[in-house]
């Protein structure tokens, strides 16, 4: 519950409060409204990724990155693997932009609560902002401690933010027990066929419900699959029960503002405040959620090499998926606030909240219909095509909101995506003008120097793998003679799946000249240094490449500047640095 339910289970605190303020609440539009929240709940949440989505995992690990992976080995290089690849890219870096905006909406919205004290009507939407930058940058500045240090206690603190929505929303239904027939499904067709398009441009909002729905798959990796489903199933009661409770609380009090602190201050005013201290651990934690995914998104992306080399820290030692990555950190900080001294209130924010996920969610619906059809369970495939529709339906309603703010979403994912896109195209580019030797033609040269003379002890070289030889390797041992007795080439090869890890030493490539093949998982973290020892190689130097890419192009100028700030391969592995040779070659690109 602490740590996959924080962002859907604060989504009570804005939800009701957006649409009323754009939905007059009358009794038969209140039944609609509800009616249509607890079916995006049990379409969208319970039947898309609950069912459908965690049904689907490479070694308990989810995510768009794994359905990508699943595609890839069920279908032939062509057109179709271009656009599942895009489409992957396009999740991920929809996720990443939705990074940006959850915790900007939920901690606003905890700290607009405090206009409901009477001491504290007064505040000025400058002070309320400030307040909610001071909470972001708290929760940022710790993040480096790793989610564990915390976890302990987002549990407790969810389990009784989520004891407090369910009684909340029972007390408030006794004032109108007739509401729990908004249940069916019909007053939500109702709904939609009365009030035609602007009931679909409602719709936008509605979707605000089951923000953070895609997180129960994102995250399973860490849990395991029938934990994050036990839980959902309580989170869920306990949001519909209070979504129940705010709607007979708009029925009888038509005038209310803020739904939920209403709700709860006309039940208790002494409660008030600690609800309000409660609501803003919530929104922390739902910050933490995201932030914490955002961490996993932006790992698998550099161990499956399509986003750069990025500076990455194990905060446990217990758990793997424990990561800190200071620089996407800061640039989230950063760009949180900036988010919220644009949008200023929570209202505003939801405006361009929902384009994000809804996209993220028609992309799972598309990449599980083209999964199921091409295995046994077929009769998946009408179940995941309705799902998929209905996520459609939702990303088109929310194409409206793309003047109002909307664009914000767009221009926060297209930063991550543009990365991906020059990286992977830069990385591929690179290799073609790096033209590498095959072993056979290294080896005739090789061999002729190694018999002239050779330097005592043993030499470590990087190569991507070890039948293609890099130009910095003929650069060092063939022009400059750089030659040791023993000589290792030494690759890291990272697999599909997202553990296992396993080392080869293959002797006798030429005289003197090993392999040594480190394979592993794409989640895996490993010590290279003593992975080495425990086969017996005791280096006295390592050498790696550089390359100075000099181009006329401004996408490769891009490129080039990336690899220039991110740290390259060593520094990522964390070698020893005392044994490091960089060697520099000049590449045209």
């Amino acid at each position: 519950m602490g740590l996959v339910f924080g962002d859907i289970g604060t989504s009570p605190i804005y939800t009701l409060t957006v649409i009323i303020a754009l939905t007059k609440p009358t009794q038969e539009n209140v039944f609609g409204i509800i009616s249509l929240i607890v079916w995006t709940l049990m379409i969208l949440v319970n039947i898309e990724y609950a069912l459908l989505a965690m049904s689907l995992s490479r070694k308990g690990e989810g995510g768009t990155i794994v359905l990508r992976e699943i595609l890839v080995r069920m279908i032939k290089p062509g057109r179709q693997m271009v656009f599942v690849t895009f489409l992957s890219y396009l999740g991920v870096a929809l996720l990443l932009g939705d990074g940006v905006i959850t915790p900007a909406i939920s901690i606003l919205s905890a700290v607009e609560g405090a206009l409901l004290i009477p001491s504290l009507s007064g505040l000025s939407q400058g002070a309320i902002i400030l307040g909610a930058a001071v909470i972001a940058i708290i929760l940022f500045i710790f993040q480096f401690k790793g989610t564990d240090k915390v976890a302990k206690a987002f549990g407790p603190i969810m389990l009784v933010w989520f004891a407090s929505l369910t009684l909340s929303g029972t007390l408030s239904l006794t004032s109108f027990p007739g509401i729990i027939a908004a249940m069916s499904p019909h007053y939500a067709i109702a709904f939609l066929a009365k009030n035609g398009l602007a009931g679909f441009f409602v719709l936008s909002e509605v979707i605000l419900c089951a923000t953070g729905g895609e997180a129960l798959y994102a995250d399973m990796g860490h849990l395991g699959r029938k934990p994050v489903k036990r839980a959902w199933y309580l989170v869920f009661v306990a949001l519909v029960i209070n979504y129940l409770g705010q709607g007979a609380f708009i029925i009888t009090h038509p005038d209310a503002k803020n739904i939920l602190f209403g709700m709860v201050q006309s039940q208790s005013a002494l409660l008030y405040v600690p609800f309000l201290v409660l609501t803003i651990m919530a929104t922390v934690i739902a910050s933490q959620a995201l932030i914490s995914g955002v961490f996993s998104i932006v790992y698998q992306g550099i161990t499956t090499r399509i986003l750069p080399l990025l500076k990455v820290d194990y905060t446990s030692h217990y758990l793997k998926s424990q990561i800190y990555i200071g620089a996407v950190n800061w640039l989230l900080l950063a760009l949180v606030i900036m988010i919220m001294l644009i949008f200023k209130k929570s209202d505003n924010l939801a405006a361009a909240y929902g384009l994000a996920v809804t996209g993220t969610m028609t992309i799972t619906g598309i990449m599980m219909v083209m999964i199921f059809s091409r295995t046994k369970k077929k009769w998946k495939v009408p179940v995941a095509l309705f799902v998929t529709l209905i996520d459609a339906a939702f990303l088109t309603s929310n194409l409206h909101k793309l003047p109002a703010g909307g664009y914000w979403s767009l221009i926060l994912a297209s930063i991550p995506l543009g990365a991906i896109l020059i990286w992977t195209k830069g990385q591929r580019a690179l290799y073609r003008a790096l033209k590498p030797l095959d072993l056979e033609t290294y080896l005739m040269s090789y061999e002729q120097i190694y018999h002239k003379g050779h330097i005592a002890g043993t030499g470590l070289f990087f190569v991507k793998e070890y039948d293609t030889i890099p130009p910095y390797l003929v650069h060092c041992t063939i022009r400059s003679n750089i030659i040791y007795e023993r000589n290792v080439l030494i690759s890291i090869i990272r697999t599909d799946e997202p553990y296992g890890l396993k080392s080869n030493l293959t002797t006798g490539l030429g005289t003197g000249l090993d392999a040594f093949e480190v394979i592993a998982g794409y989640m895996e973290m490993f010590d290279i240094e003593q992975l080495l020892k425990d086969k017996g190689i005791l280096e006295k130097v390592i050498f790696y490449g550089i390359e100075d890419i000099a181009t006329a192009n401004p996408v490769w100028k891009v490129f080039s500047a990336i690899k220039k700030l991110t740290p390259n391969f060593v520094q990522f592995n964390k070698l020893p640095a005392a044994k490091l040779q960089g060697v520099i070659t000049r590449v045209e690109m």
